[in-house]
């Protein structure tokens, strides 16, 4: 069997199985241990599984494609975006982050003269109609899939601007492993621009929570504002009381 066609194969098991040891790997496509090892950990660098004692199991917080995230949730996505673009004012300079969520907020902006920094594709093109939104790409490598700019050289140079409030996206968050994301590269910009003086709001809907994705980029106390869809459990209001996290629910 040709390695990629196994890789796939492995990869539909996973899938269709949910969560699989490495010995029934092993000898379901008859190789050895140290095969499967071998390309299992193929699967966790692109995000689409995930280790757990034993074996493995279906990463829910995978890298998906743009398009497939955008699609998902519309409507309270817009809520949130709304309620999080309330936050800006006249004159801010902020950052937006690559995400599908944080998208949505270009609607909700386009009559406030404010310059937003971006790594995102779609966010740039969405500005592009308001004179009013003065827009600064980040440049670097494009990733398809998630239309986002990245590159491990440009981390740094995010700590030259003076931003007024950013506006942060996630896979998946989660008390314990923080707030996720699927490439490592653009987890670099994430975590350089959450560690500056800014205000930073978390924007994301109720299917985020308790999840996770390959790469945590800041600690959820790092947080300012979290604003999603649902009202969160007691454990996420105990632990943001104790935090100073504003919990924000966006509604109609």
């Amino acid at each position: 069997m040709l390695k990629t066609k196994r890789i796939q194969q492995i990869q539909e098991y996973v899938f269709e199985h949910q969560s699989v040891s490495l010995e029934d790997l092993g000898t379901v496509f008859g190789v050895s241990k140290t095969t499967i090892r071998r390309d299992i950990r193929k699967l966790i660098k692109e995000g689409m599984i995930q280790k757990v004692y034993g074996g493995v199991s279906i990463n829910h917080a995978k890298l998906e494609s743009f398009n497939e995230r955008k699609a998902r949730n519309r409507f309270h996505k817009m809520l949130i975006a709304k309620t999080a673009a309330n936050y800006v004012e006249s004159g801010d300079v902020i950052f937006i982050d690559s995400g599908t969520t944080t998208l949505e907020m270009i609607t909700f902006l386009k009559n406030k003269q404010v310059t937003i920094i971006t790594n995102n594709l779609d966010i740039i093109i969405q500005a592009l109609p308001f004179k009013n939104l003065n827009v600064i790409s980040t440049g670097g490598f494009l990733e398809r899939d998630t239309k986002s700019f990245s590159n491990y050289s440009h981390a740094d140079s995010f700590k030259k601007y003076n931003f007024d409030k950013v506006f942060m996206a996630s896979i998946g968050v989660s008390i314990v492993n923080g707030v996720t994301n699927s490439s490592p590269i653009e987890s670099g910009i994430k975590e350089t621009i959450v560690k500056g003086s800014a205000d930073v709001f978390l924007l994301v809907d109720h299917t985020k929570l308790n999840k996770y994705a390959m790469v945590t980029y800041c600690g959820l106390e790092e947080i300012d504002y979290l604003i999603t869809d649902d009202l969160l459990d007691e454990s996420y209001q105990s632990y943001a009381k104790k935090n100073n996290i504003e919990l924000v629910v966006a509604k109609e």
